[in-house]
């Protein structure tokens, strides 16, 4: 029999390792071609890696929760084919190449964090361009950074301890503290009061996602001047609309339609007008975005969030959006989405009204300088303007509520967009055709 390699894949141009999170096999079970053997996780999202060819996994070189090398051999599988090395499923004749070396192993996806590239250094150690980012807004120069110690694979400087880094900066200190030196970093939130524990409580630890989440939401406050504008909007049209071809829409498309897709539409047409609320800053330069992403922030089972991104929504009829929408909230309330497809986006929409919120202040969702809250639609009293003069009557109100960096977007722009978004929401076509 022959024996394959499993290979930790290459899940990105800026991932450099990954985290075993399961397996799902163990030694001396057999699995089929692309059958799932494991599951891994990097700063991104989650993976299952499938297996290269049909055998009996006879070694398991490293454990769960162990940080593993992009490229590394992770297990060995013996099989009948004469293949002696595999890399996510793509077969190497040539037994003289290192399974080590990334640039052999075919990409799954295209993992890009910022428009920057990786820059030639002076030192041999790796940056990632998020964290080459972070450190140009924050002003640290790469002599500094050079003395930040990291807890990446073989002392490489991650978000977290570059994020912690700061954290201790800020406190006080122009220096890294001895006890950064003498620890890893992990999750490291600003000083606050300690916390009284007396019998009568229990002590949860944070899972990876959920660190990954509070490091961002952090590291988001810290980067942009937040500042929240609401605008309350009459969408008794769209109520009525819904609910006047949600069955037909059913019975032709096999789609639900629900109100996201609406809200998606307006905020792309939105963009078009407004151009200069789909950026990104780069130190002090403005990145001005060509495609409109959006991205809608999804709950998973265990109450995190991730934010699939909807590619160039402005091309998409409400169709379109809408099979996208039900496709990308389906996969990731099942954790089926691929690295790529939270990536890129250039505005985000998060809709606190699915919990019955009348409204919200999100926070952005860095590069991101924007991200819109869609609140509950109740029925309200709400004055009526008719040729034949104002009258009351009883309307489906909902607020929306916009969060921008005030760096690069002003109370002008802001607040103009947002309105725009409300006016195409309240002068939806109510007669189109589906």
């Amino acid at each position: 029999m022959a024996k394959v390699d499993l290979i930790m894949p290459k899940m990105g141009e800026s991932i450099m390792e990954a985290t075993i999170l399961k397996w799902l096999k163990k030694e001396g079970d057999p699995v089929e071609q692309d059958e799932t053997i494991l599951e891994i996780a990097t700063d991104k999202v989650d993976s299952e890696i499938p297996s290269p060819s049909k055998g009996i996994i006879s070694k398991i070189l490293y454990k769960e929760n162990e940080v593993v090398a992009i490229g590394k051999v992770i297990a060995y599988i013996e099989t009948d084919t004469k293949v002696s090395s595999v890399s996510n499923g793509s077969p190497v004749a040539d037994t003289s190449i290192k399974p080590q070396a990334p640039s052999k192993t075919p990409a799954i996806s295209t993992v890009v964090t910022t428009p920057m590239q990786v820059e030639k250094i002076s030192s041999n150690r790796f940056y990632s361009p998020l964290v080459r980012n972070i450190a140009k807004e924050e002003n640290i120069p790469m002599s500094q950074l050079e003395g930040i110690p990291g807890s990446g694979l073989e002392g490489r400087l991650t978000k977290r301890d570059l994020i912690a880094y700061l954290s201790t900066s800020k406190a006080g200190s122009a220096t890294i503290s001895e006890s950064v030196k003498s620890t890893t970093p992990v999750f490291n939130p600003p000083s606050q009061p300690a916390v009284s524990i007396s019998g009568n409580t229990e002590i949860i630890e944070m899972d990876r996602m959920r660190k990954l989440i509070a490091d961002h939401m952090v590291m988001s406050k810290q980067t942009s001047a937040h500042v929240t504008s609401f605008v309350e909007i009459d969408v008794t049209p769209i109520v009525m609309w819904r609910d006047k071809i949600k069955d037909a829409f059913l019975k032709k498309y096999n789609q639900k339609i629900t109100f996201t897709p609406v809200f998606i539409e307006a905020v792309a047409k939105a963009i078009k007008d407004y151009p200069m609320v789909n950026i990104s800053i780069q130190g002090t330069q403005i990145i001005k975005k060509l495609d409109i992403n959006i991205g809608m922030a999804a709950a998973l089972p265990s109450g995190n969030l991730i934010v699939p991104v909807i590619r160039n929504a402005d091309r998409l009829n409400l169709v379109g959006i809408t099979y996208q929408v039900n496709d990308l909230a389906n996969r990731a309330r099942n954790n089926k989405l691929k690295p790529e497809e939270i990536q890129d986006g250039t505005f985000t929409i998060t809709n606190v009204g699915t919990f019955g919120n009348v409204m919200g202040t999100p926070i952005i969702n860095q590069p991101q300088v924007a991200i819109l809250a869609t609140g509950a639609i109740k029925k309200k009293p709400a004055v009526i303007e008719t040729p034949s003069g104002d009258a009351i009557g009883i309307r489906h109100m909902m607020f929306l509520s916009l969060s921008y960096d005030h760096r690069v977007v002003d109370g002008a722009l802001g607040g103009s967009f947002l309105r725009r978004i409300g006016d195409y929401l309240e002068q939806f076509d109510v007669n189109q055709t589906i």
